[in-house]
């Protein structure tokens, strides 16, 4: 049968059309076996089938916790004593302050980076596969930490972050497709959130670092210089990892090399339980086959320009907007945690100590969005979190209108109010988010999607970067916790933004989801529609 469907994959696109790969009975049966064996799929019958593809998985998606180590670097060494008087000026109250034009620089720097490593990580991992584009940005971190180790400036520093960011942006893209790809649908929810628990490990290991050295004599170099040299630990091992694993099967499916891809579903999966459970790497191929056959013939093409065609100018949209909601709720504020609680009137050992607990609640919420997409689905959680986070960001703002400046009872409120925020945001929004830019996509079209949706949440990081020290540095405009009302009023649009266009992907095979999307669905009706992915029919309620 694989050989039949890699002489069928070789036929031209002009050729091979949906309506003839629907003259194939065998090949069509094979496609609804493999879409109702992944809804017959439990998550432990998953977890026992897939052990491999979880496992490589994980290892891939790592790499992102050197990009939440470094991002919590940039925020927290502003309130780090050896850093603003080495990169910082002197203020008139006798204290050094890197001032909020270059903090806005160093953010957006690697933000700038991050958004040109997205542009040619689609194009890359498209002609190069998703292991071959990470190995060689993992070599690029190793390169570009000499930087930010050896800087004598903060122009050094600057460059540093512009370099650093292109291998952010290609790992922000990859890791999240290539875990949507290698597992069943019931495990895509749990892997590709993981992505933000790496994210949440990153930024504790870095508040971690920081407070250690916190007690260090601010003329002490290595006090900044060894939090940087620590990124050198993480590259290697997953380097290893990388060159060990197995290609994307989806990836090899749209090159058309399909014995390969029925090999790395073998290894993707447990010989015994693919025995036990009557599991056929056939049907699972032939699904992707088919599925790749429907959207060539709905889009063709794979390039960007691709993305805003037909229905998938919807799906970019609700992609890019739902990544960009992760920097339009206020995360800001745990960026910039460290810095945001000494301006608001926290001791500098207090503020790391507070940021360090905000991390590590960030962790357990994370794990704790697990137990909450076991039972509701994408939507109901963000829509969710949304309003609850705005409610947190009221509160702050009340507070520091209702208090006098410098209230040491106010400056704890509110610090417990952002580890609740943190809590809120990293149970609903944070981890949910990477399930929901991985699954609406087309297949064909997810690495240029991702790229864009990523790139759409840069441009707001690069808002967030320009904004946010303004508001808090006290050389500028000095708001510190009034800036909760701002971003309540942005969080509150987003809540009714998802509301209305926001759709529930749980449970649906990317098949049944391209055929939602055909058939211009509304959000609120996905739930509960019942698709037909050979003949391409919806019944919705």
């Amino acid at each position: 049968m694989t050989a039949d469907l890699e002489e069928h994959k070789d036929e031209s696109p002009a050729v091979t059309t949906e309506s003839n790969v629907r003259k194939q009975p065998e090949y069509l049966d094979l496609v609804q076996e493999a879409t109702d064996a992944e809804h017959a799929l439990t998550l432990w019958q998953a977890l026992r089938l897939y052990p491999q593809a979880a496992a490589w998985s994980v290892a891939l998606s790592s790499c992102l916790i050197m990009e939440g180590y470094d991002k919590s670097l940039i925020g927290s060494l502003y309130a780090y004593p050896a850093f603003t008087r080495k990169f910082g000026e002197l203020t008139d109250k006798g204290t050094y302050q890197v001032t909020a034009a270059w903090q806005a620089g160093l953010y957006n720097g690697g933000q700038a980076g991050s958004i040109i490593g997205l542009l040619v990580s689609g194009w890359l991992a498209e002609r190069f596969g998703y292991r071959r584009v990470i190995m060689g940005s993992l070599v690029l971190i190793i390169a570009f930490v000499f930087l930010l180790f050896f800087a004598v400036n903060i122009a050094m520093l600057e460059a540093g972050y512009v370099l650093i960011g292109i291998p952010w942006g290609i790992f922000q893209t990859i890791t999240t497709t290539y875990a949507a790809e290698v597992c069943p649908v019931v495990l895509r929810p749990y892997l590709t959130t993981y992505v933000n628990l790496c994210w949440v490990v990153g930024q504790l290991l870095a508040s971690g670092v920081l407070r250690a050295y916190v007690g260090q004599p601010a003329s002490d170099q290595w006090a900044w210089r060894v939090p940087y040299a620590v990124q050198w630990v993480f590259p290697l091992p997953i380097l290893v990892a990388v060159i060990l694993a197995p290609e994307s099967p989806w990836w090899l499916v749209r090159q058309g090399r399909l014995r390969e891809a029925e090999a790395v579903l073998q290894r993707l999966t447990s010989k015994a339980m693919r025995a036990t459970h009557g599991f056929d790497v056939r049907r699972s191929i032939a699904m992707m086959v088919h599925t790749d056959e429907t959207e060539r013939a709905a889009v063709g093409g794979t390039s960007y320009i691709d993305c805003f065609r037909g229905s998938n100018l919807r799906r970019t949209e609700i992609a890019c907007a739902v990544w960009s909601i992760q920097n339009l709720c206020g995360n800001a504020f745990m960026t910039y945690s460290t810095y945001f609680y000494e301006q608001a009137g926290l001791p500098t050992a207090s503020s790391f100590s507070m940021s360090l607990g905000m991390y590590g609640i960030a962790f357990v919420g994370t794990l704790l969005s697990w137990v909450l997409l076991s039972f509701l689905g994408r939507r109901s959680l963000y829509v969710l979190g949304l309003v609850l986070l705005d409610v947190v960001l009221l509160a702050i703002g009340i507070i520091a209108v209702a208090t006098p400046s410098g209230s040491t009872a106010a400056s704890w409120a509110i610090g417990s109010l952002l580890l609740l925020f943190t809590a809120i945001y990293d149970m609903f929004i944070g981890p949910v988010c990477y399930s929901l830019v991985a699954e609406i996509p087309s297949t064909r079209l997810r690495p240029k999607t991702i790229v864009l949706a990523r790139a759409a949440f840069n441009v707001w990081g690069i808002v967030n970067g320009i904004l946010t020290p303004y508001m808090l540095n006290p050389t500028a405009w000095n708001w510190k916790g009034k800036t909760g009302f701002f971003w309540a009023g942005i969080a509150t649009v987003c809540a009714v933004y998802c509301y209305f266009r926001l759709p529930e992907p749980k449970g649906k095979t990317f098949g049944e989801i391209d055929v939602l999307f055909e058939h211009k669905v509304p959000a609120r009706k996905f739930a509960k529609a019942k698709v037909d992915t050979i003949q391409g029919t919806v019944e919705t309620k």
